[in-house]
């Protein structure tokens, strides 16, 4: 894919090529575990030695050109971001430094099938404009697009589309998502937009560059519910739709996707008035014509939403239920649930979510708080302090065109703590089966479905090193991660501590990960 160099604020130079001392480390065959011939793999493996306090590298996908290494090191006049380009075996394609203003924070970051695109904002809340830097998968070479902007936020979202960059937040609690012209090089705030406060849940591209911005707000009645917004591929928008729930329930978060037949399906949460809980799931569907359907699934409606639980515990809330049901009543349940994504699967859609909440703990006080890195005063709430999200479980939809629920499962995760909400139980759709899969403390941990049936429950897998009988003496989870990658691969990268026959070593790594 082509494209025009900017004139009035443009760069175009080449990554300093430099040597590399980086240990790859490839693994020819696949470690199996008993039990798992042939299904987990954990194929090739990349490490990257790291010495005691030196900094570690983030990721960033970019489907089958490889993946990109980087991390910002601080330098004079300018930082530097360290960039490595690995190939989809983990060879080394490139490596340099790209020059960063040291006032320039770095805010996204997207891949498509020529560049690598980093979005920067200013450190100066009174600078508005972005920076947003195209670099090339080939050759490392790139350039640098200057978006004039005049409503001062921070994006929360960043997206690219094969005609221009969409940046979206918030500006006085307001969304606010700005289209950047490729062609042009002209910035504007979408149509539609920025008129009542609200919640930006996601911007959905589609492949002919057309895209949605899904927005939960308040209606004229003061009833939470859900907007969409369909816009062309030059950002101009196209319908603007808002879903009517049943009185007393609010439409709290949202996903959406267009089917083949151009049905608009829209799947989230609701609750009750100002809660910030919810109480169930609804799917909605929306034809070509605009109708709608709405259908709700309160949590006690399905199947295995409790089988996170002891059996004991499942078997008395159960018995609430099947006691409520006889009299014609339901159980109202809270949880905080954030659905993730919907994909397609055997002529229906599923959708994957997860549950969670907050943790808090209460300690004396001066104590406690100065070797957690994401404390602050906001954090504390009725003398207790903030310990982060605590996960239960994973929760699996399927449903058809239409938002009607054929099945659920569940798949339990309730060893997992972080300090930020991101999915953490990812999928991997096979003609027969659903691979759910996640990483915590070294160990993959997989469990295998059919609709609601359990066809293998769950197992654990250790990350493999590059030998067999070498210890990993230590990860730190905060920082290891599994996500999705291309054509049904995942990787897994982090930091480990690993004690073998040739000594001990820290190391970033990255492993190659399938389920065949």
């Amino acid at each position: 894919m082509s494209r025009k160099r900017i004139g009035y604020a443009m760069c175009f130079t080449s990554l300093k090529w430099k040597s590399t001392r980086v240990f790859l480390w490839l693994l020819l065959t696949c470690y199996l575990q008993p039990g798992f011939a042939q299904q987990l793999q954990q194929s090739n493996r990349y490490e990257h030695p790291l010495s005691r306090d030196e900094r570690f590298f983030e990721i960033i996908p970019a489907q089958d050109h490889g993946v990109y290494l980087y991390r910002r090191l601080a330098s004079h006049p300018n930082d530097q971001l360290e960039l490595i380009k690995l190939d989809t075996v983990f060879h080394e394609d490139w490596k340099g430094y790209l020059p960063i203003d040291r006032r320039l924070l770095l805010m996204g970051k997207k891949t498509d099938n020529d560049y690598l695109y980093l979005l920067f904002r200013y450190y100066d809340y009174t600078r508005n404009d972005f920076q947003v830097v195209a670099l090339d998968h080939s050759s490392g070479k790139f350039l640098v697009h200057i978006i004039r902007n005049f409503i001062p936020f921070a994006p929360s979202e960043f997206q690219v589309t094969k005609n221009g960059v969409l940046i979206g937040g918030y500006y006085n609690h307001v969304p606010v998502v700005m289209y950047y012209s490729f062609a042009t090089h002209k910035s504007k705030i979408l149509p539609g937009l920025a008129n009542e406060t609200g919640e930006l849940t996601q911007i959905k591209l589609y492949p002919d560059a057309t895209f949605d911005v899904v927005i939960c707000a308040r209606n004229f009645e003061g009833q939470k519910t859900v907007w969409l917004k369909n816009y062309d591929a030059d950002g101009n928008l196209q319908n603007n739709i808002a879903l009517r729930p049943e009185a007393g329930k609010h439409l709290i978060f949202a996903r959406s996707m267009k089917t083949t037949d151009n049905t608009q399906l829209i799947a989230g949460v609701y609750g009750a008035r100002n809660s910030e809980y919810s109480r169930g799931l609804f799917l909605a569907a929306i034809d070509e014509k605009g109708d709608e359907k709405v259908r709700y699934y309160g949590y006690g409606d399905l199947e295995n939403f409790f089988k996170y639980m002891k059996a004991k515990r499942e078997a008395r809330v159960r018995e609430r239920i099947q006691r409520r049901k006889i009299k014609g009543k339901k159980i109202k349940f809270n949880y905080r649930f954030l659905v993730h994504e919907i994909v397609p699967y055997n002529n229906q859609y599923i959708l994957l979510g997860e549950a969670f909440y907050p943790h808090y703990t209460t300690i004396s006080s001066g104590y406690g708080t100065f070797g957690n890195p994401y404390f602050n005063s906001s954090m504390i709430r009725d003398g207790r302090i903030f310990d982060g999200y605590q996960y239960t479980h994973a929760v699996v939809m399927g449903f058809d065109h239409q938002g009607r629920l054929l099945w659920d499962n569940s798949f339990e995760i309730n060893d997992v703590r972080t300090y930020t909400l991101e999915q953490f139980v990812k999928l991997e759709v096979k003609k027969d089966k659903i691979v759910l899969l996640y990483l915590f403390e070294n160990e993959l941990r997989t469990k295998i479905i059919q609709n609601n049936e359990v066809l293998e429950g769950k197992t654990f897998e250790p990350i493999r090193t590059h030998v067999a009988n070498e210890i990993v003496k230590r990860d730190q989870s905060d920082i290891n991660k599994l996500e999705y990658w291309y054509n049904g691969y995942f990787y897994a990268y982090g930091v480990q501590e690993i004690t073998g026959p040739s000594g001990k070593r820290r190391v970033f790594y990255i492993n190659k990960i399938a389920y065949q």
